[in-house]
């Protein structure tokens, strides 16, 4: 490793990439493609590097949140589909079109716009909000829904290829919520039958996000859009996936500097921690302004030669402590630390320290930490 990157840094396992694609994959049903979510710079693992893999692995379906993310995918897989599931200015229309990228309609004014910048026809698919809240036509009553839907198909500058819609719950394994994501998901199924019934039988539906496609697949869905469990993390910590997951990203740093703290010794801003017997203290050169969250004050632990150490005092901008007085062999400026990763301490024990998710961990991993590829 080079010696300017040994400060903070993650390592990307693509070997445990391709195991997470090869386990989704076996559970999917038949006539159901793999959409990779690579949106947030593939969640923080990079996304040129993640993409590559990914292609090479025999996806072809990649998911993203605005256009800047497609045209980086389309430089690293030209071949690939491309979907962005947000917004995308009405007046990048043509770039749209001209990379061949595929866009989500959400409103019959997003639609118009787009038509009204577009100089062909955009590729397309629609979206249902079907409990949500978020983006999408409204779709608990179907034929109101069909009302509201079938202008579009009258733009000549719209090619529609698909109806899909996003899940709020599907990863709660209560009752109700397991109710509520059937009911979304009979909705779209409803608008789709009723589209072809009027002679709109579209080539793609997909509803299926990362918890269902390893709790309940539906072999209707021509798509599953998998986002969370393809980098190795639960869709909801700690409801466990009936598949083997392997995290991908591992997050590192190094000891700068060991000291004794004695009693009454005080750690970092705000002298939240004092100590009250001689304990080992290493200085780690990770910070908040790396993306390791100053909430994990207190909370967190790290491991050092394989013993967990917990955070003492305030995690500082660029810098943290932590008390080493229980690893068995002595610890040096230099030493290794393992913040999160293929490990007992993974990104999504640490979220559920401060209230927050796994998705949140990696992808708040700032730019300032190297992506290695190991």
């Amino acid at each position: 490793m080079k010696k300017i990157l040994h400060r903070a840094w993650t390592e990307i396992d693509l070997n445990a990439l391709a195991h997470n694609i090869n386990a989704i994959k076996a559970g999917l049903p038949e006539k159901t493609q793999l959409m990779a979510v690579v949106k947030a710079n593939a969640y923080g693992h990079g996304d040129e590097t993640i993409c590559r893999k990914l292609w090479s692995l025999g996806v072809k379906w990649f998911a993203v949140s605005n256009l800047e993310e497609a045209l980086t995918v389309r430089k690293v897989c030209p071949e690939a589909e491309i979907f962005i599931l947000g917004y995308t200015p009405p007046e990048c229309a043509v770039d749209i079109a001209k990379y061949n990228i595929i866009q989500g309609i959400v409103s019959l004014e997003y639609a118009e716009q787009l038509c009204r910048y577009a100089n062909v026809p955009i590729r397309c698919h629609i979206k249902l909000d079907t409990g949500m809240g978020r983006i999408g036509f409204r779709s608990k009553d179907t034929a109101k829904c069909i009302e509201e839907l079938m202008p579009l198909f009258k733009m000549d500058k719209l090619s529609i290829e698909g109806l899909y819609t996003h899940f709020a719950v599907a990863d709660s394994p209560e009752k109700e919520d397991i109710a509520y994501t059937y009911e979304q998901k009979k909705r779209l199924f409803n608008v789709y039958d009723m589209l072809a019934e009027k002679g709109h039988r579209l080539p793609h539906v997909h509803c299926m996000n990362s918890a269902a496609s390893v709790y309940d697949p539906d072999d209707r869905c021509t798509l599953a859009r998998v986002g969370i469990i393809m980098y190795g993390l639960c869709p909801n910590y700690p409801v466990p996936v009936p598949i083997d997951l392997k995290p991908v990203m591992t997050f590192k740093s190094v000891v700068s500097q060991v000291k004794t703290a004695y009693p009454g010794d005080c750690i970092s801003y705000g002298r939240t921690y004092t100590a009250e017997t001689e304990r080992k203290i290493a200085t780690v050169t990770v910070g908040y302004a790396d993306g390791y969250a100053r909430l994990l004050s207190g909370k967190g632990k790290a491991l050092v030669h394989g013993t967990a150490c917990p955070i003492v005092g305030r995690v500082c901008m660029d810098q943290m402590m932590l008390d080493v007085t229980d690893v068995t062999v002595p610890v040096v400026s230099g030493d290794e630390v393992t913040l999160f990763g293929d490990c007992e301490i993974t990104a999504d024990w640490l979220a559920a320290q401060y209230g927050t998710i796994g998705y949140e961990i990696i992808c708040g991993i700032s730019k300032r930490v190297p992506r290695i590829t190991v």
